[in-house]
């Protein structure tokens, strides 16, 4: 009689938020609120302002438009079900529902880092052989490079959630975290998970060293092209290009490494920390960029700048 005991497959996850900061989940809600508006907001400029300008038409804004985009459905796939958690107690999520989230947001992590790989290689054209800037770097060319590394994040991480559906899950139900994160999800199995983990891993450990190694070496063949003109003004101006984009890797993928190697490596550092920064990946670069090409890219300030005038200039009239 023992032997047939049945269990019943679970239908909704729990969702903690951050284990041990339950108290001030209402105040970090504010923060994840200010972040997500800024997101929404200073992405929304940046798509407005390359579109009603015709000078910035140009594969590096085209670029940037495909980050904006990225950058707002990233921020929104997380941002809504934190404020949810923080600030209704909404902490139960459908099991399709929860598997729907980590497609979404691993999809759209890789599809950001797809796109500063392009963007790196714009940069990399504009300043080594710029005489074939244009006739290389198309629209259409833009297009393909845009559907490729649509193609790539979307079949790197389908057989996640297809994989989790296979899993049994009959106990555990509880996810400390913000999000349905992969891992997260996985763990709370009933089964051996050993596929799941070694998937999740080595799709991580292939997009970060892909994409890390083309954007680096880029940068090296710009630094060697760089170093080469005889002008020191030609020099700054060259790099000042790239000013931007770098700021955007550093801001992307730092946390995204310190969040890997805590994993990993950080064995003392609490939960919640681990949580935090998971949670900071997604949310600080979506609100972070288009603070850094607003401030770093002259066309766009100047073209946000003269919006504001003329519309202050009509008001007063």
């Amino acid at each position: 009689m023992v032997g047939n005991i049945t269990h019943q497959q679970i239908a909704s996850f729990f969702l903690v938020g951050i284990p041990g900061l339950e108290n001030v989940h209402c105040w970090i809600g504010i923060s994840v609120c200010l972040l997500f508006v800024l997101t929404l907001l200073g992405n929304s400029i940046i798509i407005a302002t390359i579109k009603l300008e015709p000078s910035l038409h140009q594969p590096m804004y085209f670029f940037l438009c495909m980050l904006a985009m990225n950058d707002m459905c990233l921020s929104s796939s997380a941002a809504l079900k934190m404020l949810g958690i923080f600030w209704f107690d909404a902490h139960w999520i459908n099991f399709d529902a929860c598997l729907t989230q980590m497609y979404f947001i691993h999809t759209l992590c890789i599809m950001e880092s797809a796109i500063l790989v392009a963007m790196a290689f714009d940069r990399f054209v504009a300043i080594c052989i710029p005489l074939h800037y244009a006739s290389i770097l198309t629209t259409s060319m833009v297009i393909k490079l845009g559907l490729v590394g649509l193609m790539r994040c979307v079949l790197m991480v389908l057989p996640c959630p297809i994989l989790i559906k296979r899993l049994p899950y009959y106990t555990k139900y509880v996810i400390s975290h913000t999000y349905c994160e992969h891992m997260a999800v996985v763990k709370l199995a009933s089964a051996n998970t050993l596929i799941n983990r070694a998937y999740g891993i080595s799709v991580a450990l292939s997009v970060i060293t892909m994409d890390l190694g083309l954007i680096a070496t880029s940068y090296v063949k710009i630094l060697q092209s760089v170093f080469r003109l005889s002008s020191q003004n030609a020099r700054s101006k060259a790099l000042g290009t790239c000013a931007a984009h770098v700021c955007t890797i550093l801001v992307s993928y730092i946390p995204a490494l310190f969040s890997f190697l805590s994993h990993r490596i950080g064995k003392k550092v609490p939960p919640s920390v681990h949580i935090i920064f998971a949670s900071m990946y997604l949310l600080v670069p979506s609100a972070v960029n288009p603070v850094v090409y607003g401030v770093k890219t002259k066309q766009i300030r100047d073209r946000v700048i003269d919006l504001f005038f003329t519309h202050k200039k009509f008001s007063e009239k």
